[in-house]
């Protein structure tokens, strides 16, 4: 977390040097009614003055058309893709991007190319700072981390522990080295040059991923010649990844499994970790504290020494959980809840472990999709999906548009 810079460095780089090259955002948004808004508006408040921004309406049922119309007011920078089928073998999100890059005017001479997720509020000069970080680095992908709310009680009692686990599993420094490179990437935002993306085939190389950040992030990182990076967004983009505890663990559950490459014995040693750091050895080091001090009130010599441990051990411990609450910018007094939200991060690995073994279906996007056979199919009748980020490889094999200006 110290060594790679965070977002700010590009603002700073940004201020000092603006860069130049057409950016065209292209965003799918499925049954995005709650969240759109916030989104359209963020975005025609972006400075950076050479942007455009693809909305891919997949399948809505919901009023998210209509309040993307009110939202844009003709702003000519906008432009609508409306989307009524999604392919068999294609995941929804997947294939929305695809449609927006290829059947928008937007996305034709663009230099660089964006995605980004609906649910999320861009910050003015993001882009920019996004640009600035991506020149200095000599960055082919760059993508970011946003900074998500810490409104309801599993935002702000569990969702720091699953992001933990997940920055564990894909650590920054290995995202962002040069050698021994882990490839990693959030679907929030990914910012490609447009040489890359379709040097690397697009979306179309993964279009049955479930999380497609990861899948073109390998693709990126398995061509030598090409650099990508990972950076913490500090504020400068924001993110409300669920509305509900059941859409929480239904998302957190398929990016685990996703994760883990669909491995049933990765996800249950990562539940055990999780189980064992988080709740185990905390607890243990309280039962010592307390045994300590029963033997120090009994006279025993042992006990000041245990009591002593104990007390530097929970300080190093609240210490590393501040530090890391700082900086997801989670309340500070969330920190000591780091066992309960490690207990509830165990609890969904080892359900999506059990899932993945019963090849119980998951549902995302309007569809649904059996992970142990790696095939998407229609969503059953009153089936809902929720959007969020998004690794398993494939290989390469598009409706009408609007303008609203």
């Amino acid at each position: 977390m110290r060594v790679v810079p965070t977002l700010r460095l590009g603002e700073s780089l940004a201020a000092a040097d603006p860069p130049t090259g057409r950016v065209c955002a292209v965003v799918p948004a499925h049954n995005e009614a709650r969240v759109i808004e916030g989104f359209v508006r963020s975005l025609r408040a972006e400075t950076y003055p050479q942007l455009r921004v693809v909305l891919a309406l997949d399948r809505c049922t919901d009023d998210t058309a209509r309040l993307v119309q009110a939202g844009i007011a003709g702003d000519p920078r906008f432009e609508v893709v409306e989307i009524d089928a999604c392919p068999d073998g294609w995941a929804g999100k997947t294939h929305a991007v695809h449609a927006g890059v290829t059947r928008s005017r937007g996305a034709q001479d663009a230099e660089f190319l964006l995605f980004a997720d609906a649910d999320t509020v861009f910050e003015p000069g993001c882009i920019a700072a996004s640009l600035a970080l991506m020149r200095r680095r000599k960055l082919d992908l760059l993508s970011l981390i946003s900074t998500l709310t810490h409104d309801t009680w599993f935002e702000r009692v569990v969702q720091t522990a699953c992001a933990l686990e997940l920055m564990r599993q894909y650590p920054l420094m290995r995202a962002n080295g040069l050698k021994d490179r882990r490839a990693f990437a959030n679907g929030q935002f990914m910012l490609f040059t447009r040489g890359a993306y379709d040097a690397i085939g697009g979306h179309a190389a993964v279009k049955g991923a479930l999380l497609e950040d990861l899948a073109l992030a390998r693709l990126i990182v398995d061509d030598r010649r090409r650099n990508a990076g990972v950076f913490f967004a500090a504020g400068l983009l924001r993110c409300r990844m669920y509305a509900s505890w059941a859409q929480f663990r239904r998302g957190w559950k398929r990016i685990y499994t996703e994760a883990a490459n669909r491995r049933v014995s990765r996800m249950s040693i990562s539940a055990m970790r999780v189980h064992f750091l988080g709740v185990v050895l905390p607890l243990w080091t309280l039962g010592c504290g307390l045994y300590g001090g029963l033997l120090a009130e009994r006279g025993f010599r042992e006990g000041l020494p245990l009591l002593g441990l104990w007390l530097v051990a929970t300080l190093v411990w609240l210490g590393a959980l501040l530090r890391i609450a700082a900086v997801a910018r989670a309340p500070a007094w969330t920190a000591p809840l780091h066992v309960i939200g490690a207990w509830l991060t165990g609890k969904l690995l080892y359900e999506a472990a059990d899932d993945l073994r019963a090849r119980v279906p998951t549902q995302w996007g309007g569809r649904e999709y059996d992970l142990g056979a790696g095939m998407a199919a229609p969503a059953r009748p009153g089936a809902e999906g929720d959007l969020m980020p998004g690794p398993k490889r494939s290989r390469p094999e598009s409706s009408g548009v609007r303008n609203p200006g």
